[in-house]
């Protein structure tokens, strides 16, 4: 090769490099392939802020430190117009020593064009800071939201010191399911919500499925006196059931090394629900196990015996059977709660309970095989377990308040999903059957205490002396409205969201949804929240939740047949 021809060939090879290579302030970039690129980060910031492209393919992408992989994450990274940023914390992989990110795209050129063009590159950048304020018209005033991200199921509710401590199914880098973590709020008042991290991340055994948390007062577990210990699912090629504990409260949690304690052949093994039997001072466990229920127990966490199940034959088994839970009732009878999906009144997902008798062994059921009991009538209201350690005996419960026929498209984008607000259990009679009582809890009632005129966004509407045909109509401006009916004679009360705002995200969002009142009725509350109306029964005899999306708030409430105050907090 002339001298000629070798600087010409040098200076091609330096230019391709060039392309391949990119280096700004704070990364450099390799590209390694149609798909795959890795980035140095350089910077001493603390988060780098990824651009999030909801309708993109879900790219995996590796934090290396020191050739150790310490962290791998699903994340649909765009490659046009971003949505929203997602926070990386560099912080938690410390600084002694650079940070590798490798991007591994499952889309390529002919789908989204050349990886070097990707918006990625332009958008990704680093800050010691995140932005968290509130971007959403629907995000509720007095419910529970993530700060940002994908949210389902609560898991590892107890009450400690004046303290509600909520962990939920959690995806931190993406408002769709994905990377299921435990995320934490607290709260001392059941309405105002701190939001506390990621304290339970996914591991080699899996993603962090739901579960349970209780104080471990005796220190059964060996962890010490009031430990909190969480058991949940890890969920990978199988399901299994492991445990961790926290010292400090339910901030941080420490993984058991003897990790899974408990394991199944079964599919869907998910769920673990545990409680204390004080009479024959040991744990008692649930744990879902397709369609039935698995009894266990156990002398320190740890060490799980089996019991028996609970299932065949018995209420609805139109779906999978999740996120149990076992209640002792005044009176001495027990409640069973079994969350289903699909399977529901209405479609999609819902909370279906049974009442008998629990001796440590086995739950028996007094109703007959085909009785089916609902929580709540409508169509979002899943996954509902209580506080663990409530004070004064009380059984305060929490719903999912979605459905997992939309959940992930409704129209928010920053954050997605909400709690239904905490509501006590009880039981009534009727006939010859037991039914759950619900009614909002104290806490959230309290709130409520200033009187006005005008229907908001976010308040309380409290509809008393219904006659025997009552009418209550929500509208706004744009001609949207919410229909409620109460019908006496058939003693049921129903709401008709199908002209509620915006529904076309799903076919499944449009209903109306039915419940039976158990006798007549003489007042209602209805909590409005920006995205959502719950209905109660003032006696506790009927709920129905449902989320609503008006493109402008409802302004004017009708009602035909009561009288109606409003209050706000």
């Amino acid at each position: 090769m002339s001298y000629k021809l070798l600087i010409a060939a040098t200076a091609l090879l330096m230019g391709t490099c060039s392309l391949w290579a990119k280096s700004t302030q704070w990364y450099t970039r390799h590209i390694l392939s149609g798909n795959h690129a890795m980035v140095s980060v350089e910077a001493a910031k603390r988060y780098v802020l990824i651009p999030v492209e909801e309708k993109e393919n879900i790219a995996k992408l590796r934090v290396i430190v020191d050739n150790k992989c310490l962290q791998t994450l699903n994340i649909r990274i765009a490659t046009g117009t971003p949505d929203y940023y997602v926070p990386l914390d560099l912080k938690r992989f410390g600084t002694a020593h650079p940070i590798l990110l490798d991007f591994l795209f499952s889309n390529n050129y002919r789908d989204v064009g050349n990886i070097e063009d990707f918006s990625c590159w332009q958008h990704m950048k680093v800050s010691d800071t995140f932005d968290t304020a509130n971007r959403e018209v629907y995000r509720p005033a007095y419910h529970h939201t993530p700060v940002w991200g994908w949210m389902n199921d609560p898991n590892g509710m107890f009450y400690q010191n004046g303290v509600w401590h909520l962990y939920f199914q959690y995806n931190p880098y993406g408002s769709t399911w994905e990377n299921l973590s435990w995320g934490h709020a607290t709260s001392r008042d059941l309405v105002h919500w701190k939001n506390e991290g990621t304290p339970i991340e996914p591991d080699a055994l899996g993603a962090i499925f739901s579960g349970s948390a209780v104080v471990d007062s005796m220190s059964t577990a060996g962890f010490g006196q009031g430990a909190i210990m969480a058991m949940y699912t890890s969920a990978a090629e199988s399901q299994t059931q492991s445990l961790a504990y926290s010292t400090d409260s339910g901030k941080t949690f420490t993984k058991y090394d003897g990790n899974p304690v408990l394991t199944a052949t079964e599919p869907d093994f998910r769920d673990p629900k545990i409680l204390w039997n004080d009479s024959a001072h040991e744990w008692n466990l649930i744990v879902s196990a397709g369609q039935k229920m698995n009894f266990y127990s156990s002398p320190d966490l740890k060490n799980w015996k089996y019991e028996s199940s609970f299932g065949e034959g018995y209420g609805c088994h139109k779906g999978v059977w999740e996120c149990p839970d076992l209640l002792k009732m005044p009176g001495g009878k027990w409640v069973l709660v079994v969350n289903i999906n699909p399977g529901g009144p209405f479609g999609g997902s819902a909370t279906q309970y049974f009442v008998g008798n629990w001796d440590g062994h086995r739950f028996s059921c007094d109703s007959k095989p085909e009785t089916t009991k609902w929580m709540d009538y409508g169509k979002d209201h899943y996954a509902t377990v209580t506080f663990s350690n409530a004070p004064n005996g009380r059984h305060v419960a929490l719903p999912w308040m979605s459905n997992w026929q939309y959940a992930a498209v409704v129209p928010t984008m920053q954050y997605r999903s909400a709690n239904g607000i905490p509501r006590d259990l009880s039981l009534f009679d009727d006939g010859d059957e037991q039914y759950l009582s619900v009614k909002p809890s104290p806490e959230v009632m309290q709130a409520f205490g200033k009187r006005t005129s005008q229907l908001s966004k976010a308040c309380l509407v409290e509809i008393d002396h219904l006659r025997s045909n009552t009418v209550i109509t929500l509208s706004n401006r744009k001609g949207e409205q919410v229909i409620m009916h109460y019908d006496a004679k058939a003693r049921s009360f129903s709401v008709d969201r199908t002209n509620s705002g915006k529904t076309g995200f799903s076919d499944a969002f449009p209903c109306v949804t039915t419940a039976p009142t158990h006798g007549n009725v003489s007042k209602v509350y209805l909590f409005i929240d920006h995205s959502s109306i719950e209905v109660f029964g003032s006696d506790g005899k009927f709920a129905i939740s449902n989320l609503v999306f008006p493109t402008t708030p409802y302004e004017k409430i009708v009602v035909k047949g009561g009288k109606y105050k409003i209050w706000e907090m």
